[in-house]
């Protein structure tokens, strides 16, 4: 089981060319470390994750496990996802044979598979892995939604910890009645936080605490908890939200990160596209 109640969904950093920078996606972790983060995930965030190939995430996956510093003193998430899923299945024993704490599993984008495939799937990965897995329900950017039939069915697999955005407050009071206690509900990004505290999300995969990670960690202990924030603390988090989610929230981190780092982080084409 997981016991960090937030991650931070790390971008890839890849060079001017587009092709994957490995050390300086390593470095930004080991920043994020510094800074008091103790859960990570890796392997394509932001809709990264089918731009690179399976010989990359692979390759990210070999470093990490390379960083004995990182692996014994965080828990590192690792994204699973493939348009064919014998690639998945590929790197999710791979994933099985390292010390990598967890496995977030998505859903292939575009060929919208049917609830049984889905489920199908799914068993087979979460077999191949033996590790801990959150599922990642996102249907806007796989136009697949993982039904609350499919949800409650995956979630009687002891290794299935828990799912990244399922839905709205109706589905999340199905999967709440359905599910026991200790299954792990994800926010994907800061949009509506507090709206999904309130139906029952009880863990937070950051986008902004790449660039604010003490004060993101801090604000979402505070609605966990729903201690009362100042109206000064309530701006600041606001305009941190803000600030990344206005537009393209992987350009915004980004450009971010190339100011802070003094070295470009770019996307991969079509994104940042002028």
């Amino acid at each position: 089981m997981l016991k960090e109640k937030m991650h931070v969904a790390v971008p890839t950093a890849f060079d001017e060319d587009e092709s994957l920078n490995i050390g300086k996606t390593i470095k930004h972790v080991k920043i994020l470390y510094s800074r008091g983060i103790r859960s990570v995930m890796v392997s394509g965030t932001t809709g990264e994750q089918h731009s690179l190939s399976l010989e990359e995430k692979v390759s990210l996956l070999e470093a990490i496990e390379n960083e004995p510093s990182l692996t014994e003193e965080m828990e590192i998430i690792m994204g699973v996802s493939a348009i064919r899923q014998k690639d998945a299945e590929e790197l999710a024993s791979r994933v099985g044979e390292s010390n990598i704490s967890a496995m977030m599993l998505g859903y292939p984008p575009y060929i919208i598979p049917s609830q049984e495939e889905a489920v199908a799937y799914s068993e087979i990965i979460i077999e191949a892995a033996g590790k801990p897995v959150i599922l990642y329900n996102n249907p806007g950017r796989t136009g697949f939604d993982l039904s609350a039939e499919s949800i409650i069915t995956l979630s009687r697999n002891t290794r299935v910890i828990g799912i990244k955005d399922p839905g709205d407050s109706d589905k999340m009071g199905i999967l709440k009645e359905a599910i026991g206690d200790g299954f792990l509900y994800y926010a994907g990004g800061e949009v509506g936080l507090e709206d999904k505290i309130t139906s029952g999300y009880n863990r937070l995969s950051s986008i902004s605490g790449n660039l604010h990670p003490e004060e993101v960690k801090d604000w979402f202990r505070k609605l966990l908890s729903r201690d009362a924030l100042t109206e000064e603390e309530s701006k600041a988090f606001n305009d941190i939200r803000n600030d990344v989610f206005s537009g393209n929230a992987i350009l915004n981190i980004k450009q971010a990160l190339t100011d802070e780092y003094g070295a470009t982080w770019v996307c991969r084409r079509p994104i940042g596209n002028q």
